[in-house]
């Protein structure tokens, strides 16, 4: 069996210029994310060990709101984690998968989670 190493960010918020709808377009959507990268694990994790052995969680943060380009309206969520998987993967070329979760909040009547999951494998 091979060792991973997953880094989660789950159920973060942020707001996104996305949507198709003209009460969507023009001014950014709430959106629910949750980010799954998986690494190539050190051989071992010591109490010492530095944090160059693994990942900054807050890259996966940074990926989802800073790291967007400002302005820019992404007609589908599918390009808005496509984004985020583009992002992490030219940040640290030990990253092997991204998996992104978005979920639209705006559009949810009685607490459902309409989104969708993009997973994606370096190339």
């Amino acid at each position: 069996m091979t060792d991973s190493l997953t880094l989660e960010l789950a159920h973060f918020e942020a707001d996104v210029l996305t949507g198709i709808y003209s009460e969507e377009t023009g001014r950014p959507q709430p959106l629910r994310f949750t980010i799954a990268v998986k690494l190539k694990p050190a051989p071992r994790y010591l109490p010492d060990t530095p944090l160059a052995a693994s990942k900054n969680y807050m890259d996966l943060k940074h990926a989802a709101t800073r790291a967007l380009p400002e302005g820019v309206h992404f007609t589908l969520i599918e390009a808005v984690a496509d984004h985020i998987c583009e992002t992490l993967f030219l940040q640290d070329e030990r990253v092997e998968a991204v998996s992104v979760k978005i979920v639209k909040l705006a559009i949810a009547e009685r607490g459902e989670e309409i989104g969708m999951t993009l997973t994606r494998e370096r190339r």
